[in-house]
């Protein structure tokens, strides 16, 4: 297949990048581009050169399958096909139409001028994987808008409209209807003005400022700078565009990808971000699977989840019916909706006339009206089946043939959920996080009867409304909670045995986790916590639990909510203060039952609670409720505030190696008795054959 389309119009040769879907810069592309800038430069006749790609992509960049592989620096890598456009003897021109990131806008850099459609969107975006840009990007971003304007967009890495930079050498100019006409038009008049190439690597940095606008740079990213090296070396590799001849600079920038190219955290990065991608794919759902229109919804139940859940399709522009058999709930509901999106605005994340197109596309009713043209109906009421199995029965009795149940439930057993109804196969799991409106993930939980259609249905339904959706089989907690609940009881075990609750937060927020153990439960309220325990105690007589977290209940101690838990909390502050009473409380736990504390360092609260993780990982793939390794990780980072740099658990196991956490576990089982620290088989089977979870 022609990676890159060669035509003539006007004496003008045209080059359209066509490697889709997005344009990416692999081998077989670059040495097209090469290629053809050789045809157009030898043909006497070609007065300039337009270099475009589709009306939605210019180029987003590298080939992420060639990161780490030979092909990425294949000969001619992405810097010498800059040098080519750039040291062109005839005129390049870069006509932009929508995204141009990473390698694309470096490419498009390496032109000698560049038009923008009104579509276009640029970033450097390789911060996000670890990176920094690697083929002149920190060098001729600087000349062409300025150190400090340099500093900010490729720190962050989010797409900016290329029209903010019109007033810059990197947009000369903007079409205003036909993007490649217009550059055509562009091109010839160079030409006939007798414009000479003009590099940007020729250009010096403006910026007068220089030491106060790197040391500010400096400031702003030392908290994240010793997880993401990334940062530093770019606002290094900046001062370097300030302060020495590009030649020196562009070498200093490869020396920084490189060796960034070999850490832990771009291998972490570029897994999670290929494992995102990977968990929306599920055999037996082809681009040819039926799926069904949702072009209505319904929530049953009015209260936080079924509030944030609402906001996700009213997001997307799908009307909603909130449902809730108590009018006061409902008010309540439609209120706290509105107060949500109040703040948006007020924020400026959203227009008034935003807000107020969301808020007419809900409907709040105690009737069951809202069900019968419902496409789909998800339930989010009390977590309890006697309460799911009245509203299943209820709503088996009045949605319309066709429209799919689902339900919220985080922990409980959607077959049995299914068998309520008379349509087992309309039946599927859809388990939102909290806050639901915010949070990213949703699993998508495959009953034994779902049908292939409406799963294809739910997990085409993510995307439109914004969220990673990973398929979780049926099990107690599915995949997220099921090995939350292994870390939390870890973490309650070493608060009895010898540490204080604050001690494994702080050492676990050290490591990268956003909130520890005991503060999250303070957030989420002890006496969920508790309830789950409590059942248990019957079901897994046993498991090992920490009886400390329930002394703590038993006392009120309920979190946030409470103004005291582990933490103690003042007025609607959420900031957590270490109580002394809790000391005194565990103190006392200690003494009644005998325990000499044990002294924990820093490193074992971490290893006792990641390697939780990831032996019941294991064991969830064993039994095939998660599809790929993968899938477990991206559930962690979207939902569980695991470090994006770790990669997520099961990924962190491969890094640490399988045989040294197996060993580790092994030790801990020998200490504790606990049978949960035998490494599971997956595990055992996997380091026999010298493989790991990636594999």
């Amino acid at each position: 297949m022609t990676k890159v389309h060669y035509r003539i119009s006007d004496n003008i040769a045209v080059l359209t990048l066509d490697n889709p879907p997005v344009n990416a810069l692999g081998f077989e592309i670059r040495r097209a581009i090469v290629q053809n800038i050789g045809k157009a430069v030898a043909d006497a006749a070609i007065e300039a050169i337009v270099l475009t790609g589709s009306d939605r992509v210019f180029s987003a960049g590298a080939d992420i399958r060639e990161l780490g592989q030979p092909g990425a620096t294949q000969d001619p890598n992405l810097p010498a096909v800059i040098q080519c456009l750039e040291t062109c003897p005839k005129l390049v021109i870069a006509a932009i139409a929508g995204n141009c990131l990473g390698g694309g806008l470096e490419l498009a850099m390496g032109a000698h001028f560049r038009i923008a459609g009104g579509n276009a969107r640029l970033a450097l975006p390789e911060v996000k994987m670890g990176l920094l840009p690697g083929a002149g990007g920190t060098q001729r971003l600087p000349r062409a808008i300025g150190l400090e304007k340099a500093l900010d967009f490729i720190l962050k890495g989010d797409p900016v409209p290329a029209r903010d930079f019109l007033d810059t050498p990197l947009i000369d100019q903007l079409a205003e209807d036909s993007l490649l006409a217009e550059a055509i038009d562009y091109a010839k008049r160079l030409r006939a003005e007798g414009a000479a190439p003009r590099k940007l690597s020729a250009l010096a940095v403006a910026d007068t400022n220089r030491r106060a606008v790197l040391d500010a740079a400096r400031e702003r990213t030392s908290a994240s700078a010793a997880h993401y090296p990334a940062l530093a070396w770019i606002i290094d590799c900046l001062e370097v565009a300030a302060t020495k001849p590009f030649d020196e600079g562009i070498i200093i920038e490869r020396e920084y990808f490189l060796a960034l190219r070999d850490t832990s955290t771009h291998r972490a990065l570029r897994h999670a971000f290929v494992a995102e991608r990977q968990s929306s794919k599920v055999p037996d759902i082809t681009s040819d699977t039926p799926s069904r229109a949702i072009n209505r919804v319904a929530i049953v139940g009015a209260g936080t989840m079924g509030r944030g859940i609402s906001m996700n399709f009213l997001n997307a522009g799908i009307p909603v019916t909130v449902l809730d058999s108590r009018q006061e709930t409902l008010e309540r509901g439609v209120a706290a909706i509105s107060q949500l999106y109040a703040g948006s605005v007020k924020r400026g994340r959203l227009t008034q006339v935003q807000m107020d197109k969301r808020l007419g596309l809900l409907t709040a009713e105690t009737s069951d009206e809202g069900l019968r043209d419902a496409d789909l109906i998800v339930e989010a009421v009390f977590e309890d089946m006697e309460v799911k199995e009245q509203v299943f029965q209820h709503l088996d009795r009045t949605a319309k043939p066709g429209a799919i149940l689902a339900t919220n439930t985080s922990t409980l057993d959607v077959n049995r959920i299914a068998s309520f109804t008379q349509r087992p196969e309309d039946v599927v799991g859809m388990h939102f996080f909290s806050p639901a409106n915010v949070m990213r993930l949703l699993e998508v939980v495959r009953a034994e009867m779902t049908s292939v259609e409406v799963l294809a249905t739910v997990m085409k339904l993510a995307k439109v409304i914004g969220k990673t959706a990973v398929v979780a089989g049926v099990c107690d907690g599915f995949i997220g909670n099921r090995m939350l609940e292994h870390y939390v009881r870890m973490a309650g075990l070493m608060v009895e045995n010898g540490a204080l609750p604050w001690q494994v937060d702080q050492a676990l927020e050290n490591w990268g986790m956003i909130m520890g153990p005991f503060r999250m439960a303070d957030l989420a309220g002890n006496d969920i916590g508790w309830a789950v325990r409590k059942r248990r105690y019957v079901e897994r007589p046993n498991v090992q639990y920490a009886r400390i977290a329930d002394r703590i209940c038993e006392l009120g101690r309920f979190g946030q909510k409470a103004g005291k838990g582990w933490y103690l909390y003042r007025d609607s502050d959420r900031t957590p203060i270490r109580d002394p009473q809790v000391e005194e409380i565990v103190a006392d736990y200690r003494r009644e039952k005998s325990i000499t504390p044990h002294i924990y360092s820093d490193e074992e609260i971490v290893q006792r609670c990641i390697f939780a993780l990831v032996n019941e990982g294991a064991r969830i793939l064993e039994e095939g409720i998660a599809q790929r390794a993968s899938d477990i990780d991206t559930v962690y980072l979207s939902g569980y505030g695991f470090p994006r740099f770790r990669g997520g658990p099961m990924h962190y196991a491969d890094e640490v190696g399988l045989p040294e956490i197996a060993r580790t576990m092994q030790d801990f089982e020998g200490s504790s008795g606990d049978p949960f620290w035998k490494p599971a088989k997956m595990m055992t089977k996997l380091i026999k054959e010298g493989r790991n979870f990636s594999a």
